[in-house]
């Protein structure tokens, strides 16, 4: 660790081919253009594209490709991979990687693995043995401490049409929250999140809160709703797992929500191994102020001319499904960049063995605090011809905004205030 290993793990040195730089401390220094408080200029727009990836050369790149990215390719001929320089920006605050030192000797699975042991901040499995410990890794990542962030989701047809759903969020978090001290994180609890729906006005006004533990079959997550039509907060214990999310049109999960969430419980997890992979990365160009939704959203999927994909080398983590325990995905397969632990892409497989769903998410870094932060992201559902994407910030002021919570912002009287005014 902090040798041949990064703070957080990841192989510092580059790969064999010299396409994999290696790490030399990530992006901690903002560019000259940044404002605090606004969108992040991208540092590295000098870049050009080394090579783009389509239907047509899809076979010469399948080595550093997933199945769900090759099925894209396949099923839409205006579907493109457009490579990069690796650029290794992921960096975090020292304070995380001191925990995640400090995690690696003391940091145990509870029995059965819902649960992780003896550590409140860190990665805590930054050398993992198996799919429990990797998966883990994504769940407690860095993630911010408290902080508020306005964007828009949007369930698109086939046709290309949609209609955004403009949401606000808070986020509260006790695990690896660096501002609080370990005696005031919650035990059992990785964070509160709350949620108020601004648009489309058959969905504004609604409320959500919900208390995310960190063993959620020792404590189930709680959720609350405050519906406008109803006037009154609720239990939505329905809240987790498969059920279809809010504003989704039903193309995503709520465990998709940041490619994974929630409870492990119903999945054997198994730990494949590394590949080199190209993953969407350093996206300041598509999560960028300078474009619409109108510019990114297109039939079928995102506009390729602004995703931005360099080759990392990730872990592949395999869920299969638990004998007698339901899901609507049978397999899913996760891949998490090395240098972040966060999973970027997911392929998701139906009961009887077909990819079903393919997810990717984009992400940037926060140099100002730092931080890889994950931007837009795009759930494809390849037999529908469908697809739901969030996290558009393009049209918002502001990408992440800091702020000052304290508990009894997070309880179901606040639903009932804020919804009653």
């Amino acid at each position: 660790m902090g040798k041949s290993l990064t703070p957080v793990g990841a192989v510092a040195a580059a790969n064999a081919a010299g396409t994999i730089p290696a790490w030399d401390g990530g992006l901690t220094k903002p560019p000259a253009d940044f404002k605090p408080g606004g969108h992040y200029p991208d540092p590295y727009a000098n870049d050009r594209p080394l090579f783009t990836i389509t239907a047509d050369n899809v076979d010469q790149y399948r080595e550093h490709l997933t199945p769900g990215q090759v099925a894209m390719l396949k099923k839409y001929p205006t579907y493109k991979i457009v490579v990069y320089p690796t650029r290794r920006s992921a960096s975090f605050p020292k304070a995380f990687y001191d925990d995640t030192l400090s995690a690696a000797t003391h940091a145990k699975l509870a029995p059965g693995g819902n649960s992780v042991l003896n550590t409140t901040s860190g990665v805590p499995f930054p050398i993992p043995h198996d799919g429990q410990e990797a998966i883990w890794n994504h769940l407690l990542r860095y993630r911010g401490d408290t902080y508020g962030t306005t964007w828009t989701e949007a369930p698109v047809l086939r046709n290309g049409d949609y209609t955004p759903a403009r949401q606000t969020f808070e986020y509260d978090f006790s695990y690896a929250n660096l501002a609080k001290p370990p005696a005031a994180r919650e035990p059992n609890r990785m964070m509160n999140f709350f949620e108020l729906l601004l648009s489309p006005p058959r969905l504004a006004g609604t409320l959500l809160l919900i208390y995310e533990p960190i063993d959620q079959v020792k404590e189930p997550r709680r959720s609350w709703l405050y519906s406008p039509g109803q006037r009154r907060v609720q239990l939505a214990p329905e809240f987790a797992y498969d059920f279809p999310a809010e504003a989704s049109d039903g193309m995503r999960t709520y465990d998709d929500f940041n490619m994974f969430n929630g409870a492990i419980d119903r999945y054997d997890w198994k730990l494949i191994g590394k590949q080199e992979v190209y993953i969407p990365y350093n996206s300041y160009k598509i999560t960028g102020n300078s474009i619409k939704h109108s510019d990114i959203i297109r039939p079928g999927h995102l506009n390729s001319e602004y995703g931005r994909y360099e080759l990392h080398r990730v872990w592949v983590v395999e869920a299969q499904l638990k004998p007698g325990v339901r899901h609507i995905y049978a397999k899913r397969v996760f891949y998490l960049d090395e240098d972040s632990w966060a999973a970027v892409l997911t392929d998701k497989y139906d009961a009887h063995g077909q990819l079903w769903r393919v997810a990717e998410a984009h992400s940037i870094n926060l140099y100002n605090i730092p931080m890889y932060y994950q931007t837009v992201e795009a759930h494809y559902d390849l037999q529908s011809g469908r697809y739901d994407v969030m996290g558009l910030r393009n049209e918002e002021p502001r990408v992440y905004e800091p702020l000052k919570r304290s508990a009894a912002d997070f309880t179901p009287f606040r639903l009932r205030e804020l919804g009653t005014r």
